[in-house]
């Protein structure tokens, strides 16, 4: 999708939900905290927690482990190596190797869409115990510490993922044993993303982008991200107009997947979203006059664009992908269908899916 859709510069739309109420507090806290985040789901797929339990000093630490790995010789990072294709997602994507889409599966339409490339470069690991997609680390000596990192940092998000698992099946009253043993391999994804600094013209012009417009494979994804912003969600109410979504400090940004919102029966939004420029800077423009504190009276504050010829500057952000065990059954659950409200998906395993979305992104 082109940058030049529609943007709103207005508050954002998603709501801020106090995630520490659910993990400290007893069960009528949670009941609302569930509440909370189900109606975040069904208005916008979209909610930032705060008080997650992911220390901020771990999150910060990660940041700091994504800039010294990003900031090491290609040759260096290609040592440990994306595998061709999407079916072994791990190790380093330089820039241009994947192209996100949104929902696109034949070739010739998949070969259009890879003609503006994503200008971003990535890694991925996941859990040490998955055999189906092992993880593909660097030689210690290249960069020391950063696996023990990323092997801890994983399990503090693969824990919370499981609490909000918790949250969800209070949201959507699923009978037990409840959403957290069909995620009980703990089959995600810890990405680091590196979008380096572009010239403002070439994602006017969509002569490259930096994420286009998708919405994700799994069931759901926390989202940590730096303050540069670029981050914008579709408005589900008014398709092609995007909203800021920034960081917030202390706060981690999450979304439905695809799998999840087919679990709901579409109960839930899997929101489209995208990565762009950078919010424009703003000024404000005095009024006449000034009032009895000495401050100025009126005045309008304006958005300067950015011009063509502007450094966009580098962007850094860690998603962390959730999805169910490879043969769960993604069919609609009980409560979210019914003689008023059939079931509007056929019923498919996960991992088959999130093959097929990872085929059309990574170029064999």
């Amino acid at each position: 999708m082109a940058q030049s859709n529609k943007q709103s510069m207005g508050i954002s739309i998603i709501p801020i939900v106090d995630f520490g109420a659910f993990l400290n507090g007893g069960k009528e806290e949670q009941e609302r905290v569930a509440q909370q985040i189900d109606e975040a789901f069904r208005n916008v797929g979209f909610v930032y927690l705060k008080n997650h339990g992911v220390p901020k000093e771990k999150v910060e630490e990660c940041f700091e482990w994504s800039k010294k790995f990003f900031a090491l010789p290609l040759g260096t990072k290609m040592l440990a190596p994306h595998p061709p294709g999407g079916s072994h997602h791990r190790g380093y994507s330089a820039p241009g190797l994947e192209k996100v889409t949104q929902h696109t599966y034949e070739e010739e339409e998949i070969a259009k869409s890879r003609e503006v490339p994503d200008f971003k470069e990535s890694y991925e690991s996941g859990n040490v115990n998955d055999k189906a997609q092992p993880n593909i680390w660097l030689p210690e000596e290249k960069l020391p510490g950063f696996r023990v990192f990323m092997e801890s940092y994983f399990t503090l998000c693969a824990n919370l993922i499981h609490k909000i698992l918790d949250a969800l099946n209070m949201a959507l009253a699923v009978p037990p044993p409840g959403l957290s043993p069909t995620h009980s391999d703990s089959l995600f994804q810890l990405r680091l993303l590196h979008y380096p600094a572009i010239k403002a013209e070439e994602l006017k012009n969509n002569k490259r982008s930096r994420i286009n417009a998708h919405s994700d494979f799994g069931t759901m994804t926390l989202l940590f991200q730096d303050s540069v912003g670029g981050l914008e969600v579709e408005d589900p109410n008014n398709p092609g107009t995007f909203h800021r979504a920034g960081a917030i400090e202390d706060a981690v940004l999450l979304n439905i997947g695809d799998l999840m919102a087919r679990w709901s029966n579409d109960r839930w939004r899997s929101t489209v979203h995208r990565v762009g420029l950078p919010p424009p800077k703003t000024v404000t423009i005095p009024g006449p006059g000034v009032n009895t504190e000495g401050q100025q009276n009126g005045g309008k504050v304006i958005a300067l664009e950015q011009e063509d010829d502007a450094i966009v500057p580098d962007r850094y952000s860690i998603p962390f992908f959730a999805t169910a065990n490879m043969d769960a059954v993604i069919d609609a659950l009980p409560g979210c269908w019914g003689e008023d409200n059939p079931k509007k998906y056929e019923p498919v395993t996960a991992w088959g899916y999130v093959q097929m979305r990872m085929a059309a992104t990574y170029d064999s």
